[in-house]
């Protein structure tokens, strides 16, 4: 389909402006230190105002706060940060060993810690990509703030009405004491330049998330406060970045340590020369497919999705537990990461299973499983750029008393969730290349899923090029229309793939630190689609309609794992 010339600028403009975002981002990273609202900070704002991505919805309006990003943003930044008018970004500095109790936002894996009442300290250990999120979402913040501001203010800068009975509120609230919130929504409304009913479902979405960030009428309070306070008063909010951050962003400083950490548990065990499949998924899908059966069935017609499906309600904590604790007992090995990386690893010894507990729907080739003795090493989803600095470490050579060992990885797969650009929440993606945004770079990928692999289970799969991008926060309509429309052809976007396949092919083609003939395995369910009203990452997790594809890919890849099994031994 042929994109029209209007299109085509409006998607140039953005590119621009993410280029320019992205630039600043980076000068202001090296210059050390920056206020959101002097000049420096007034070219992000400038250029994510002229991005205007999707997932901050109303950036643009003058009046209307953004409330879907608003909390979308607050879920991954620590409690109390609108509390505070300085931020100061770090490494990993020692603070794990102190008094400070880390604050760790339940969307986003990085310990923050609350130095006093105004200022903030989040531990960085993910690399440029968790940077540049968190900057970018701290942009959005003190944009929506200002509108709070504004709509706080009477013509002669004085405090209206609503704004000083939400003070009143907020101070009730503080010591305990009863208030009604449906006069509070009233108060809201004005402030936040919406309705009624807006403040109330958003209040809701706000309980929901529960004690993990502020009520709505605590943020919508202190965000304003600060703005005020800054434009009337000058106390400058301000965003700085330690002299070891910067000095160690970049350098694989994380990433280095965890994967050598698994390589010293893999010597330790005597596994190094044992065949490794590697996965990268969350924690939970490849356990409860090998060990669920055998702890919850009732019978061989309970499907793992079904197990699944009850494994995921908040009342069966009891049962995750217990298939956990069985999964240990049977050739399960959790390594926690105390590298800075934050990413946790499962080991597998296929050896230690016990195939008559095992699912039909999981195919099992025992004679694989004995003569080989593979084992599985399950890793916990890296963010952005971290991918291909965990992956890059991971394949490299082990040197331990003098001798050098390479792995053997016979395959590799990546499992995530990425926003669709065409179909809906928890449809398929099997990727054939990766694109990366911004760059020249793109990666062909020889993937052993197949869009048929998928077909057949009432989801909807797509099969094309996948984009990654330099962050999904900094993605507006144009620019996903073009890489849908024009001749990419573009199925979806995510951030993490170009990177493992640039640190992979380095290892297997230019290292030759493992074989060169790696099976590959990428598959994604949609976690949004950015391109849809209401339907982006701001709207909301999958919640149970993601069961369904993460089994589905967990499955498909642990039987491929299998099948290779027999075509070796064929």
């Amino acid at each position: 389909m042929k994109v029209n010339q209007l299109q085509r600028s409006k998607a140039q403009q953005a590119r621009e402006a993410i280029q320019r975002i992205y630039i600043a981002m980076r000068h202001l990273f090296i210059r050390g230190s920056y206020k959101p609202l002097g000049e420096s900070g007034r070219a992000m704002i400038e250029a994510l105002s002229v991005l205007s991505p999707e997932i901050y919805g109303d950036l643009n309006d003058s009046e209307r706060v953004e409330l879907g990003g608003l909390l979308y943003v607050l879920q991954r930044l620590p409690r109390g940060i609108e509390e505070c008018r300085f931020i100061r970004l770090i490494s990993r500095e020692g603070f794990e060993n102190s008094k400070f109790s880390p604050i760790v936002a339940p969307k986003r894996r990085r310990d923050s810690y609350r130095i006093d009442e105004a200022q903030m300290f989040i531990e960085m250990t993910r690399g440029r990509s968790d940077v540049y999120d968190i900057m970018t979402h701290l942009t959005f913040l003190y944009i929506e703030a200002g509108k709070i501001r504004s709509n706080s203010l009477d013509g002669k800068d004085h405090h209206i009405r609503d704004w000083l009975m939400l003070e009143d509120i907020v101070q009730k609230e503080a010591r305990g004491e009863e208030f009604s919130k449906e006069v509070g929504y009233t108060y809201l409304s004005t402030l936040l330049g919406r309705t009624y009913e807006e403040v109330v479902e958003t209040d809701k979405r706000f309980q929901a998330a529960g004690s993990d960030v502020n009520s709505l009428f605590h943020i919508v309070y202190w965000l304003g406060k600060r703005s005020i306070e800054e434009f009337r008063e000058g106390k400058s909010r301000e965003i700085s970045f330690s002299f070891a951050l910067r000095e160690k962003i970049g350098h694989h400083v994380y990433g280095e340590a965890w994967a050598l950490n698994l390589k010293q548990f893999l010597e330790e065990q005597d596994w190094l020369d044992r065949p490794i499949h590697i996965i990268s998924a969350n924690r939970h899908s490849v356990m409860n497919s090998l060990y669920a059966h055998a702890i919850l069935a009732n019978s061989d017609s309970d499907s793992i999705e079904d197990l699944a499906r009850r494994l995921s309600m908040e009342n069966e904590r009891p049962a995750r537990r217990q298939v956990e604790q069985f999964a240990r007992q049977n050739g399960m090995y959790q390594i926690e990461d105390d590298s800075g990386a934050n990413i946790t690893v499962q080991i597998f010894d296929l050896t230690a299973i016990d195939s008559s507990h095992l699912s039909p729907e999981v195919i099992w080739n025992e004679a694989y499983v004995q003569e080989s003795r593979p084992l599985l090493l399950v890793m916990d989803y890296a963010f952005g750029e971290q991918a291909y600095e965990v992956m890059d470490e991971l394949l490299k050579p082990y040197i331990s008393n003098r001798k050098i060992h390479n792995l053997d990885v016979c395959s590799i797969s990546i499992m995530g969730k990425a926003g669709i650009l065409e179909g809906i929440k928890g449809d398929i993606m099997v990727p054939t290349a990766h694109i990366f945004e911004g760059t020249a770079d793109n990666y062909p990928v020889d993937n052993q899923l197949k869009k048929e692999d998928f077909e057949g289970h009432d989801l909807a799969v797509y099969a094309g090029p996948m984009i990654t991008v330099l962050g999904t926060s900094l993605q507006n309509r144009e620019i996903l229309r073009f890489f849908l429309m024009s001749s990419w052809q573009a199925i979806g976007l995510e951030m993490e793939g170009a990177h493992y396949q640039k640190a992979i092919q380095s290892a297997s083609k230019i290292r030759k630190s493992i074989r060169e003939n790696v099976a590959l395995r990428y598959a994604y369910y949609a976690s949004d689609n950015p391109l849809e009203t209401g339907a982006t990452l701001a709207s909301g997790s999958l919640g149970m309609d993601g069961v369904k594809p993460t089994y589905l890919v967990t499955l498909k890849i642990l039987n491929s794992i299998m099948e290779m099994g027999e075509v070796k031994k064929g």
